[in-house]
């Protein structure tokens, strides 16, 4: 796990909003804002926050797929092909 050097409190981030940013973008490491000595929430930049969304959505659809597994709704490959095919077919 990468080193948090980034901790602020929420009232450096108010009075250094765009400074922040900037800094969040050109390196990408991510700020952690505090209120009342607590950790409140993280600014990270877009991309970053784009890939951590696709990352989750994988996760949850590999969840989805070990559950269908684990009920034994599985099809054998060749039929899911071929059923595939017949579709294509139809079209």
């Amino acid at each position: 796990m990468q080193k948090l050097e980034n901790i602020k409190p929420i009232s450096y981030i108010k009075a250094n909003a765009a400074k922040v940013l900037d800094h969040v973008n050109e390196t990408r490491a991510p700020y952690i804002v505090t209120q009342n000595g607590e950790a409140r929430g993280v600014i990270v930049d877009v991309e970053t926050f784009q890939t951590m969304q696709d990352a989750l959505k994988l996760f949850k659809l590999i969840a989805q797929s070990e559950a269908e597994i684990a009920k034994g709704k599985v099809i054998r490959q060749k039929d899911l092909f071929d059923a595939l095919e017949r579709e294509l077919d139809a079209l």
